[in-house]
């Protein structure tokens, strides 16, 4: 019931279907390409897609395709109003592997139930869309057809996608069953967004986007299907600042914000309500920011203003955000000519954010910092957590080719009072839930504020 949309930035939105297409000003694509044939959390796992009768069916070829080429092992199952909607000759082809129709459920081809042998062999269920005659069979238990019969026996998490028409999304009664279903143990909801439905109007009840399907997979596999960060409502900052010389120049860094909006999206999918304020992004899917409460901004005080604002009913702060250390003394509001432009330009040191998002911390309000490093990380990333009053810091290398800054994957440590865990290169997506789950438990059963070496809030350098 869904049309279609594009990335961050200028791709047209008709660019989003093709898995090839690469963002025209970057050198890596937020879709996975670049991952196929590399170790990630998808890697070697078994995931069953589960198939529903909305329109939005036609887009799960696309969801199809990126799994396989991420590494996991998909097969399908199909309601028969689905079948009428998407293809399973297709599906097959995309999946290398048989499509599980109505007509095979009882076939005398089968060894043992359809239904069973496909509960089994799932790690992970994807359950998309997800249709108003699917949840009321779920949450009442009717095992009328091969989809749903499978799903009551299977024990695997499930994450899902509803997608209809915006009055029926919004009826008394199909808000009771979408409250009751994720009352279920391991059921990862994927809420429907906003946009225009197949019946023409614009609206709730617009299926989550591909990305963000494929994002909601990765993070149950990590959590174990659990929602672990459900309650903790999180801050976090991410992208770069822009601090202008003129109307067409300004100083900024290369940093695209995808740690950060990583970061927060796996929070979501997780459970939390998560707050991202952001300068400008790259690369980033736009399905990501689905679901977050976005604030972007520009130069660093426009971003200082919005996370103090925002600070005091948040219990936590994640300072991603590569944020300018500093900015030209003059600025021109026109666009000064080539003759004019000073051959040395005066600078002043831009606020550090998070010493004062330090100061103004509540009691039990914990955060966590990043440090952007080249040569040997860990000494001056120690130093910016004492400094900064960072309960942890990830420190990450931006010296190492295709990792850090403009790269989709990353790397580092992780460093509290305890010491050093090291991460592994990987996703940005995936190291930003395993952080999730390294930290989780910390979360719930509170942590120690960090102070300075002499026990008072230090001046420190600013954010990377």
């Amino acid at each position: 019931m869904d049309g279609q949309r594009g990335w961050i930035g200028s791709e047209p939105a008709t660019r989003a279907l093709n898995l090839s297409a690469r963002h025209p000003e970057t050198p890596f694509s937020p879709w996975p390409e670049q991952l196929a044939g590399s170790q990630n959390l998808l890697t070697g796992r078994r995931l069953l897609v589960a198939i529903s009768g909305s329109i939005a069916a036609v887009k799960l070829p696309l969801v199809v395709s990126a799994l396989v080429q991420l590494g996991a092992e998909v097969r399908c199952v199909l309601t028969p109003s689905a079948e009428r909607l998407v293809s399973p000759v297709a599906l097959a082809s995309l999946s290398r592997q048989a499509c599980a129709v109505e007509a095979l459920h009882w076939d005398a081809s089968q060894p043992r139930p359809l239904h069973i042998d496909l509960a089994g062999w799932a790690e992970l269920v994807l359950l998309a869309p997800l249709t108003a005659t699917t949840l009321a069979r779920l949450v009442h238990g009717l095992a009328d057809n091969l989809l749903t019969s499978t799903l009551l026996a299977c024990r695997a998490p499930l994450v899902v996608a509803p997608a209809m028409n915006t009055d029926m999304w919004q009826a008394p009664a199909v808000q009771h069953n979408w409250q009751n279903l994720q009352r279920q143990p391991h059921v990862i909801p994927v809420d429907p967004g906003r946009g225009l439905l197949a019946c023409d109007r614009r609206g709730e009840g617009r299926m989550a986007e591909p990305e963000l399907l494929i994002a909601a997979c990765r993070g149950a596999l990590a959590s174990g299907g659990h929602q672990d960060l459900r309650g903790q409502r999180i801050l976090v900052s991410a992208g770069p600042t822009r601090e202008a010389l003129d109307s067409a120049r300004c100083l900024t860094n290369p940093s695209s914000g995808r740690m950060g909006v990583a970061m927060a999206v796996a929070a979501r999918l997780r459970g939390a309500a998560v707050t991202l304020v952001h300068g400008p992004l790259q690369a980033v899917p736009s399905a990501w920011l689905d679901g977050l409460d976005c604030h972007p901004v520009g130069a660093a005080a426009e971003m200082m203003a919005c996370l103090l604002r925002l600070q005091p009913c948040h219990d936590g702060v994640v300072m991603a955000a590569a944020v300018a250390d500093q900015r030209p003394v003059q600025r021109s509001a026109v666009k000064l000519p080539k003759a004019d432009l000073p051959h040395a330009l005066q600078l002043e040191e831009v606020e550090d954010i998070a010493r004062l998002l330090h100061q103004r911390r509540s009691p039990g309000q914990w955060m966590l910092g990043f440090a952007a490093q080249d040569g040997d990380l860990l000494p001056p990333a120690r130093a910016k957590r004492l400094h900064k009053g960072f309960d942890w810091i990830f420190a990450n290398p931006i010296d190492q080719p295709g990792t850090g800054f403009a790269s989709q994957r990353n790397g580092g440590w992780l460093i509290d009072d305890a010491g050093e865990r090291h991460f592994a290169t990987a996703d940005k997506l995936d190291l930003a839930n395993q952080l999730w789950s390294a930290l989780q438990p910390r979360l719930q059963g509170g942590v120690q504020v960090a102070a300075s070496p002499s026990g008072t809030r230090s001046e420190a350098a600013g954010e990377h």
